[in-house]
């Protein structure tokens, strides 16, 4: 038999990719320089697709002018309030339907039932409801965002290994501590990631709301634009709902640190 003069390398680390904002950051900037060497070059038609020159001097005229923060501003109301009710109400559903078998069945009926209509197509209906105004918007982010939060949240209660549940019961703890310090904590990784998801349909769903009927918001905005054949203003519109996904992905990314501390 052969020997092994040495130190053995530890080969059991597992799969642990390790986030690098750096080439990330690195990655977007050069595919602006490439957009940007490609309109100079008049390789792309500025109607087509401005510059990004174009498009951060339009930027720095709705700063300037005031309107930018006025359009952020009525968009992100409706983005907080929408996917706030939207995932209280889907992590309530999800978890009772996770752990009790009597909400199980019904809400997961429900759920498969109306889950595959396009939320959009609904607007229509809420604006009937609730009136053109905010309310219709608001509705239709928190049904956008409710279903998914619900099948993400059952599949991660679901996910929970069993073996910590009854290594819990067989020490005595009752139903609530199982649940608050395995259940839950078992979960959360898999909750907080659906909240990337849900957190990206609140904002197409946000702006194509804004598009039925609103006077503000940066859906409205982008339709103006786009009806005026203003490329520029409509590319500020859309870079800055690019900004608003990367903002709110680097919040849940945050939270993520601060509330899986434990693995």
């Amino acid at each position: 038999m052969r020997r092994i003069d040495g130190e053995v390398p530890f080969r059991a680390g597992g799969f642990a990719p390790i986030a690098r904002p750096v080439a990330g950051a690195i990655t977007l900037i050069a595919l602006v320089v490439i957009w940007q060497a490609a309109c100079s070059a008049g390789l792309i038609s500025r109607l087509f697709l401005p510059a990004p020159f174009a498009v951060a001097g339009a930027l720095y005229h709705l700063a300037v002018s005031g309107q930018l923060w006025l359009q952020v501003s009525a968009s992100l109301s409706r983005l907080v309030i929408g996917w706030g009710l939207g995932t209280a109400a889907g992590l309530i559903i999800g978890i009772a339907a996770g752990l009790f078998t009597l909400a199980r069945s019904p809400s997961l009926a429900v759920v498969s039932a109306l889950f595959p209509i396009p939320k959009i197509a609904l607007v229509p209906l809420f604006i009937i409801w609730f009136g053109i105004g905010e309310g219709s918007k608001i509705a239709t982010l928190a049904l956008g965002v409710c279903f998914p939060t619900v099948i993400a949240t059952v599949g991660a209660v679901d996910g929970v290994p069993r073996n910590l549940i009854r290594m819990g019961q067989s020490f005595g703890l009752s139903r609530g501590a199982i649940v608050r310090n395995i259940v839950l904590p078992g979960a959360l990784p898999g909750i907080l990631n659906a909240f990337r998801v849900t957190a990206a349909i609140a904002i197409i769903l946000l702006v194509a709301a804004e598009m039925i009927g609103a006077e503000r918001g940066i859906g409205a905005f982008v339709l103006a634009a786009g009806n005026l054949y203003d490329t520029d203003a409509l590319l500020a519109g859309i870079v800055v709902l690019s900004v608003l996904g990367l903002v709110v992905a680097w919040g849940i990314g945050r939270l993520e640190r601060k509330l899986l501390s434990w693995r």
